[in-house]
């Protein structure tokens, strides 16, 4: 049988084509794609689509509830992409025992953490999964 996997989120928006036009510009999807009225962007085998919603408003009322996270390659350059664009910092980059965080807002006032994980915490992770 079939176990669940998480596939996709949804992002529901009053303008998705400048909340697309975020994440394509600052975080470098492997795809981005317009499906039927889904903007489509692919993170590794995760998908991010954001649809036009009439219900929801123009910022996100409780940000910190659901928090994406994106590991990335070069935690500077993203957040180099983020300033760019006059993204508003949450929580500005920072390192920590050589790994960085930082968590900003997109367009519409959700939260996007950016993590990149040193090479020693990396094989640290793997060799925990391997032993489960």
């Amino acid at each position: 049988m079939k176990r669940p996997q998480l596939d996709s989120m949804l992002l529901a928006s009053t303008d998705p084509d400048r909340l697309r036009d975020w994440y394509a510009a600052v975080l470098d999807p492997a795809d981005s794609n317009t499906v039927d009225h889904y903007r489509v962007l692919r993170f590794g085998g995760f998908h991010l689509l954001i649809d036009r919603r009439d219900d929801v408003g123009p910022e996100a009322a409780d940000p910190a509830r659901v928090i994406l996270n994106f590991d990335v390659a070069d935690a500077r350059a993203v957040a180099g992409r983020m300033d760019e664009r006059g993204t508003e910092w949450v929580a500005p980059l920072e390192e920590r025992d050589g790994n960085f965080f930082a968590t900003a807002k997109d367009p519409d006032g959700n939260y996007v953490q950016v993590i990149q994980l040193s090479e020693e915490h990396l094989a640290a992770m793997e060799g925990t999964r391997a032993g489960t």
